[in-house]
């Protein structure tokens, strides 16, 4: 029904398998949509957030979501600016997951202000000495990179391809794809920075404070240095799961192993650092504003040493050491292991950084708050999953998205 538009040379599901697949998405789509509706038109009383939780759920996915988007502009620049060729390969559905992550990020934020009618105020009204700022304007910034990277897929497409035009814009943007990758890049920088440089200038919260260089925490380095080195590991995640679903083969050995290889590097680098930070807070910082460390742990299980455990051990070390090591990078299984672990560590890193931020006591007469979300909040938090699903599958089936796919898959 729909063949005319599928790439030539390739072979995809049945047209009414792939409705069937859409209509399931869709349904948890809707889910969420009808979840959004009511925050917007009855406000932020459909949530579980109080005097202690103003950030909650939606700031932990919307941190979550960019750092795993990381992939994007970590392997644009690895691509672009360094030279690893072998990745343009992948390049393409890194793109895609990063348009994913980053599009659903803005769509948090819209509905976390709860009025997103006065969602212009953050450019029009901008508070200049707030780093959420300078979030905000890099956000739609490189959000506005990644279409500029996203459109010359969708130019590819079989039909719009026969247009000489669209031909031929295509071709030329793809030319100068190099100086997008480098904006995105710098642009993600700041972006992903100034998210962890919000926690670290807390000084209100002693968890979440930390020591810098002039005017940036450690932590604004700490962020930015993780999502470069887990967000690869998401998209080789995003790019093994792609392959089981559809039972192909669509990026090669090597350039998923050069790939994994530069993560583990990175990601090594970054828990080293990331203990460091940690050790200095821990013994100087949290001690100096009269703070124990295990003042941080101690006071509820949920929140208990184990999560740093396994922040740094299980979800740090553990997949660094795998993808650094030839042998665990080339075996399929603990090549899993290591990009789903990595991703765990990320996001657990951003839950840290924003639940445990809000829990931990920093009165005398405090006590730990625990927190659980709102349906309205579960539901529009798996909004973006649903969304992510649906584009995925409606680009794999009509766009080029894997270069190698023909020649991994012959047609006979």
């Amino acid at each position: 029904m729909d063949s005319a538009l599928i790439p030539k040379g390739v072979r995809r599901c049945g047209f009414g398998q792939f409705v069937l697949f859409l209509a399931v998405a869709g349904a948890v789509l809707l889910w969420g949509v009808f979840a959004m509706l009511l925050c917007w038109l009855k406000g932020l009383n459909q949530t579980n957030m109080n005097d202690y939780y103003g950030f909650a759920l939606w700031i932990w996915a919307d941190l979550a979501v960019i750092a795993l988007g990381g992939g994007a502009f970590f392997t644009g620049f690895l691509r672009y600016i360094i030279g690893k060729d072998e990745l343009k390969n992948i390049i393409n559905y890194a793109v895609l997951i990063g348009f994913i992550c980053y599009s659903s990020a803005l769509l948090i934020l819209a509905i976390d202000i709860g009025q997103p009618l006065r969602g212009w105020f953050i450019f029009w009204h901008a508070n200049v000495h707030s780093m959420l700022t300078e979030v905000a304007f890099c956000l739609s910034c490189y959000f506005g990179v990644l279409t500029i990277e996203y459109i010359p897929l969708i130019l590819e497409n079989r039909k719009l391809d026969k247009v000489p035009f669209f031909h031929n814009l295509s071709h030329n943007m793809h030319e100068v794809m190099a100086v997008f990758a480098a904006t995105g890049a710098f642009l993600s920088f700041f972006h992903q920075g100034s998210l962890g440089g919000v926690a670290g200038v807390l000084f209100g919260r002693p968890f979440a404070f930390r020591e810098g260089v002039f005017i940036w925490p450690w932590t604004f380095f700490l962020f930015t240095w993780s999502a470069a080195a887990c967000g690869p590991c998401f998209t080789i995640l995003v790019t093994k799961i792609t392959e089981k679903m559809t039972g192909k083969k669509l990026v090669k050995d090597n350039v998923i192993e050069l790939l994994a290889k530069i993560s583990g590097w990175m990601l090594i680098t970054y828990i080293i650092a990331k203990v460091i930070d940690t050790w200095y807070w821990g013994a100087i910082t949290a001690p100096s504003g009269g703070f124990w460390m295990m003042d941080f742990y101690s006071g509820n299980p949920l929140y208990g040493p184990w999560i740093l455990f396994t922040e740094l051990v299980i979800c740090g070390f553990v997949p660094a050491f795998i993808l650094i090591n030839k042998e665990g990078r080339k075996n399929k299984t603990t090549l899993m292991i290591a990009v789903i672990l990595a991703a765990i560590g990320v996001s657990l890193n951003r839950w840290v950084m924003v639940l445990q931020v809000m829990a931990v006591p920093v009165m005398p007469f405090d006590n730990w708050t625990m927190y659980f979300p709102s349906w309205q909040e579960i539901a529009t938090t798996i909004l973006p999953v649903a969304y992510g699903v649906i584009l995925i599958a409606i680009s794999y089936r009509y766009l080029p998205i894997f270069p190698q796919e023909k020649e991994l898959n012959p047609v006979d």
